[in-house]
Protein backbone atom coordinates (compact mmCIF):
# COMPACT_ATOMS: atom_id res chain seq x y z
CA UNK A 1 0.00 0.00 0.00
CA UNK A 2 1.38 3.37 -1.32
CA UNK A 3 2.39 5.93 2.04
CA UNK A 4 -0.03 8.74 2.20
CA UNK A 5 2.30 11.48 3.12
CA UNK A 6 -0.71 14.32 3.00
CA UNK A 7 -2.94 12.03 5.33
CA UNK A 8 -0.11 12.02 7.65
CA UNK A 9 0.46 15.50 7.52
CA UNK A 10 -3.10 16.26 7.89
CA UNK A 11 -3.66 13.83 10.68
CA UNK A 12 -0.71 15.79 12.74
CA UNK A 13 -2.47 18.97 11.91
CA UNK A 14 -5.39 17.77 13.81
CA UNK A 15 -3.77 16.25 16.48
CA UNK A 16 -1.82 19.56 17.09
CA UNK A 17 -5.75 21.53 16.75
CA UNK A 18 -6.42 18.62 19.70
CA UNK A 19 -3.12 19.81 21.97
CA UNK A 20 -4.80 23.16 21.81
CA UNK A 21 -8.28 22.14 22.38
CA UNK A 22 -7.00 19.89 25.51
CA UNK A 23 -5.42 23.40 27.33
CA UNK A 24 -8.63 25.45 26.64
CA UNK A 25 -10.76 22.87 28.23
CA UNK A 26 -8.28 22.95 31.34
CA UNK A 27 -7.96 26.07 31.68
CA UNK A 28 -11.83 26.66 31.58
CA UNK A 29 -11.86 23.92 33.65
CA UNK A 30 -14.55 21.64 31.24
CA UNK A 31 -15.54 18.00 31.27
CA UNK A 32 -15.68 16.32 28.29
CA UNK A 33 -17.19 12.43 27.26
CA UNK A 34 -16.83 11.60 23.95
CA UNK A 35 -18.73 8.02 23.27
CA UNK A 36 -17.32 5.99 20.03
CA UNK A 37 -20.35 3.34 19.02
CA UNK A 38 -20.17 1.30 15.91
CA UNK A 39 -20.66 -2.75 14.96
CA UNK A 40 -17.61 -4.94 15.70
CA UNK A 41 -14.75 -3.85 13.30
CA UNK A 42 -15.88 -0.28 12.57
CA UNK A 43 -12.42 1.22 13.83
CA UNK A 44 -13.49 2.70 17.17
CA UNK A 45 -10.00 1.44 18.98
CA UNK A 46 -8.16 3.19 15.90
CA UNK A 47 -10.34 6.32 16.23
CA UNK A 48 -9.36 6.76 20.12
CA UNK A 49 -5.81 5.92 19.65
CA UNK A 50 -5.27 8.50 16.67
CA UNK A 51 -7.11 11.81 18.95
CA UNK A 52 -5.10 10.48 22.50
CA UNK A 53 -1.74 9.63 20.80
CA UNK A 54 -0.26 13.05 21.67
CA UNK A 55 -2.52 14.37 24.63
CA UNK A 56 -1.29 14.83 27.71
CA UNK A 57 -1.93 10.93 28.96
CA UNK A 58 -2.68 12.68 32.62
CA UNK A 59 -5.97 14.63 31.81
CA UNK A 60 -7.22 11.96 29.01
CA UNK A 61 -8.33 8.74 29.53
CA UNK A 62 -9.89 5.83 27.24
CA UNK A 63 -12.24 3.71 28.55
CA UNK A 64 -13.54 0.18 27.75
CA UNK A 65 -15.19 -1.83 30.25
CA UNK A 66 -15.94 -5.25 30.02
CA UNK A 67 -18.27 -7.88 30.19
CA UNK A 68 -20.30 -6.97 33.23
CA UNK A 69 -20.14 -8.66 36.84
CA UNK A 70 -22.44 -10.52 38.89
CA UNK A 71 -22.80 -6.97 41.13
CA UNK A 72 -23.42 -4.55 38.05
CA UNK A 73 -25.98 -6.87 37.01
CA UNK A 74 -27.84 -6.13 40.36
CA UNK A 75 -27.05 -2.66 40.33
CA UNK A 76 -28.34 0.16 38.20
CA UNK A 77 -27.78 0.46 35.14
CA UNK A 78 -25.70 3.02 34.49
CA UNK A 79 -23.75 2.29 37.72
CA UNK A 80 -20.90 1.21 36.57
CA UNK A 81 -19.97 3.84 33.81
CA UNK A 82 -20.13 6.30 36.67
CA UNK A 83 -17.11 6.41 38.65
CA UNK A 84 -15.45 6.31 35.13
CA UNK A 85 -16.67 9.79 34.00
CA UNK A 86 -14.27 13.26 33.81
CA UNK A 87 -13.56 15.68 36.80
CA UNK A 88 -12.77 19.05 35.82
CA UNK A 89 -10.02 19.96 32.65
CA UNK A 90 -10.54 15.99 31.71
CA UNK A 91 -11.33 14.06 28.84
CA UNK A 92 -12.65 10.49 28.94
CA UNK A 93 -13.33 8.86 25.52
CA UNK A 94 -15.71 5.87 26.11
CA UNK A 95 -15.00 2.50 23.49
CA UNK A 96 -18.53 0.96 23.77
CA UNK A 97 -20.80 2.73 26.40
CA UNK A 98 -24.26 1.93 27.93
CA UNK A 99 -25.30 1.82 24.58
CA UNK A 100 -24.30 -1.89 24.80
CA UNK A 101 -27.65 -2.13 25.37
CA UNK A 102 -29.25 -0.97 22.76
CA UNK A 103 -27.00 -2.94 20.57
CA UNK A 104 -24.92 -6.22 21.43
CA UNK A 105 -27.19 -6.93 24.64
CA UNK A 106 -30.41 -6.55 22.45
CA UNK A 107 -29.45 -8.73 19.39
CA UNK A 108 -27.61 -11.72 21.61
CA UNK A 109 -30.65 -11.47 23.80
CA UNK A 110 -28.39 -10.56 27.28
CA UNK A 111 -31.13 -8.65 28.59
CA UNK A 112 -34.53 -8.70 28.70
CA UNK A 113 -37.51 -7.08 26.75
CA UNK A 114 -38.71 -4.83 29.57
CA UNK A 115 -34.77 -3.76 30.49
CA UNK A 116 -34.23 -2.81 27.11
CA UNK A 117 -37.45 -0.80 26.99
CA UNK A 118 -36.68 0.59 30.33
CA UNK A 119 -32.95 1.90 29.06
CA UNK A 120 -34.19 3.25 25.75
CA UNK A 121 -36.74 5.31 27.71
CA UNK A 122 -34.32 6.45 30.54
CA UNK A 123 -31.37 7.12 28.69
CA UNK A 124 -32.52 10.01 27.06
CA UNK A 125 -33.01 11.40 30.55
CA UNK A 126 -30.09 10.07 31.91
CA UNK A 127 -27.32 12.19 29.00
CA UNK A 128 -30.29 15.43 29.86
CA UNK A 129 -28.68 14.64 33.94
CA UNK A 130 -24.72 14.93 32.89
CA UNK A 131 -25.15 17.76 30.27
CA UNK A 132 -27.11 19.92 32.99
CA UNK A 133 -24.64 18.88 35.12
CA UNK A 134 -21.57 20.78 33.28
CA UNK A 135 -20.46 17.56 30.96
CA UNK A 136 -19.97 18.07 27.19
CA UNK A 137 -21.35 14.65 26.15
CA UNK A 138 -20.36 14.06 22.85
CA UNK A 139 -21.31 10.64 20.59
CA UNK A 140 -20.19 9.35 17.50
CA UNK A 141 -22.17 6.28 15.85
CA UNK A 142 -18.88 4.85 13.02
CA UNK A 143 -20.76 3.13 10.54
CA UNK A 144 -19.40 0.56 8.14
CA UNK A 145 -21.01 -1.49 5.17
CA UNK A 146 -21.06 -5.27 5.67
CA UNK A 147 -18.64 -5.73 2.61
CA UNK A 148 -16.10 -3.70 5.07
CA UNK A 149 -17.12 -5.23 7.88
CA UNK A 150 -16.47 -8.83 6.49
CA UNK A 151 -13.26 -7.93 4.91
CA UNK A 152 -12.07 -6.29 8.63
CA UNK A 153 -12.86 -9.17 10.66
CA UNK A 154 -11.29 -11.58 8.34
CA UNK A 155 -8.20 -9.62 8.58
CA UNK A 156 -8.44 -9.90 12.36
CA UNK A 157 -8.00 -13.82 12.22
CA UNK A 158 -5.38 -13.58 10.08
CA UNK A 159 -3.28 -10.78 11.95
CA UNK A 160 -1.63 -12.35 15.44
CA UNK A 161 -1.46 -8.86 16.48
CA UNK A 162 -5.08 -8.67 16.30
CA UNK A 163 -6.56 -11.82 17.71
CA UNK A 164 -6.87 -10.38 21.25
CA UNK A 165 -10.01 -8.47 19.59
CA UNK A 166 -11.62 -11.36 18.43
CA UNK A 167 -14.93 -13.17 20.38
CA UNK A 168 -17.58 -15.11 19.91
CA UNK A 169 -19.71 -12.01 19.81
CA UNK A 170 -17.74 -10.97 16.73
CA UNK A 171 -18.16 -14.34 14.61
CA UNK A 172 -21.76 -13.86 14.95
CA UNK A 173 -21.69 -10.25 13.91
CA UNK A 174 -22.28 -11.15 10.18
CA UNK A 175 -25.07 -13.70 10.51
CA UNK A 176 -26.49 -11.54 12.71
CA UNK A 177 -26.20 -8.34 10.11
CA UNK A 178 -29.78 -7.48 9.59
CA UNK A 179 -31.29 -7.66 13.72
CA UNK A 180 -27.84 -5.20 14.29
CA UNK A 181 -29.14 -3.20 11.60
CA UNK A 182 -32.76 -2.87 13.11
CA UNK A 183 -31.11 -2.38 16.42
CA UNK A 184 -28.76 0.55 15.00
CA UNK A 185 -31.49 2.07 13.47
CA UNK A 186 -34.08 2.24 17.03
CA UNK A 187 -30.74 3.54 18.97
CA UNK A 188 -30.30 6.35 17.19
CA UNK A 189 -34.12 7.51 16.16
CA UNK A 190 -35.07 6.79 20.20
CA UNK A 191 -31.75 8.25 21.54
CA UNK A 192 -30.71 11.21 19.28
CA UNK A 193 -31.56 14.27 21.63
CA UNK A 194 -30.98 17.93 21.70
CA UNK A 195 -28.66 17.20 24.40
CA UNK A 196 -26.72 14.69 23.84
CA UNK A 197 -27.35 14.27 19.80
CA UNK A 198 -25.31 11.54 17.63
CA UNK A 199 -22.74 12.13 14.86
CA UNK A 200 -22.78 9.71 12.42
CA UNK A 201 -19.15 8.60 10.55
CA UNK A 202 -19.30 6.47 7.62
CA UNK A 203 -16.19 4.91 8.29
CA UNK A 204 -15.69 2.33 5.53
CA UNK A 205 -12.67 4.58 4.84
CA UNK A 206 -10.33 4.33 8.45
CA UNK A 207 -8.02 7.58 7.46
CA UNK A 208 -10.76 9.56 6.33
CA UNK A 209 -13.25 8.89 8.49
CA UNK A 210 -10.41 9.01 11.69
CA UNK A 211 -9.53 13.12 10.07
CA UNK A 212 -13.45 13.33 10.16
CA UNK A 213 -13.92 12.90 13.84
CA UNK A 214 -11.40 14.47 15.15
CA UNK A 215 -12.47 17.89 12.81
CA UNK A 216 -15.54 17.27 14.40
CA UNK A 217 -14.52 16.78 17.97
CA UNK A 218 -12.31 20.07 17.78
CA UNK A 219 -15.52 22.26 16.11
CA UNK A 220 -17.94 20.81 18.51
CA UNK A 221 -16.04 21.82 21.23
CA UNK A 222 -15.03 25.76 20.20
CA UNK A 223 -12.05 25.23 17.97
CA UNK A 224 -11.88 27.77 15.03
CA UNK A 225 -10.76 25.81 11.66
CA UNK A 226 -6.78 26.39 10.93
CA UNK A 227 -5.95 26.60 7.20
CA UNK A 228 -3.82 23.33 7.97
CA UNK A 229 -6.56 21.42 8.67
CA UNK A 230 -7.61 19.40 6.02
CA UNK A 231 -11.22 19.43 4.21
CA UNK A 232 -13.33 17.18 5.15
CA UNK A 233 -16.65 16.13 2.97
CA UNK A 234 -19.56 17.02 4.61
CA UNK A 235 -20.63 13.51 3.61
CA UNK A 236 -18.49 11.84 6.34
CA UNK A 237 -19.93 13.16 9.58
CA UNK A 238 -23.33 14.27 9.86
CA UNK A 239 -25.57 15.12 12.65
CA UNK A 240 -28.08 11.87 12.80
CA UNK A 241 -31.35 12.66 10.94
CA UNK A 242 -34.47 10.49 10.92
CA UNK A 243 -34.50 9.77 7.13
CA UNK A 244 -31.00 8.72 7.05
CA UNK A 245 -31.42 4.96 6.91
CA UNK A 246 -34.19 5.87 4.43
CA UNK A 247 -31.84 8.46 2.37
CA UNK A 248 -29.18 5.64 2.05
CA UNK A 249 -26.40 7.92 4.23
CA UNK A 250 -26.28 4.64 6.56
CA UNK A 251 -25.55 0.85 5.64
CA UNK A 252 -28.19 -1.53 4.85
Amino acid sequence: MPHDHHAEDDLRALQIGLSAMQRHLQDEGRRLLVIFEGRDGAGKDGTIKRIIEHMSPRDTRAVALGTPSERDTKGWYFQRWCPHFPIEGEIVLFNRSWYNRAGVERVMGFCTDAQYEEFMVTVPLFEQLLAHSGITLIKYYLDISKGEQKRRLKDREKDQLKQWKISDIDRKALKKWDEYTEARDAMLARTHSVFAPWTIVRADDKPKARRAVIRDLLARCGEKPKKSWPQIDPTTTFLYDPVAHAKGWLAD
